[in-house]
């Protein structure tokens, strides 16, 4: 084995199981429009590693979906949104809603957002998708860990 061998993740595996949150009430999963949801990285792929992020491509919908509740986290998240137009970066080719304390915001181009620990975020779902695009989210901690906040 090389030396750095063991900081390569090859095999992906599913996250959607473990990106469940404490006392929360499970929405309809899986929605028809969601991938495979993958982890890239997280201290168990990669022993030592102080970040964890997940991948899932979203696929066309006509029908407006929650995805996500509101919850929070201990440690500072960045989520990130994708289109798949090679040649428009920036054309999300859908439309999202997402509640930052309470302020919604509507995205409509690819993008992030930064959430700092203890931030309550979302409800985050789906207006409309007319085309494939990507969805990651980056915590800087070691493993996924949330707190319902939907009450």
């Amino acid at each position: 084995m090389a030396k750095y061998d063991h900081l390569f993740v090859k095999d992906m595996p599913n996250c959607m199981d473990e990106m469940v949150m404490d006392d929360e009430e499970q929405l309809e999963y899986p929605l028809p429009n969601l991938g495979e949801g993958l982890w890239l990285v997280n201290s168990d792929l990669v022993p030592g590693a102080q970040a964890n992020m997940t991948h899932i491509w979203i696929h066309p919908s006509d029908e407006p979906q929650l995805w996500v509740n509101p919850h929070q986290h201990d440690y500072d998240e960045i989520l990130i949104w994708t289109g798949g137009n090679p040649d428009d970066p920036r054309d999300l080719g859908a439309e999202l809603y997402m509640e930052i304390e309470g302020e919604r915001h509507v995205i409509t181009t690819s993008g992030s957002v930064y959430i700092p620990a203890g931030t309550v975020h979302c409800p985050l779902g789906f207006t409309r998708i007319d085309r494939p695009f990507r969805f990651s989210a980056l915590s800087l901690a070691p493993k996924y860990r949330a707190q319902d906040r939907s009450e």
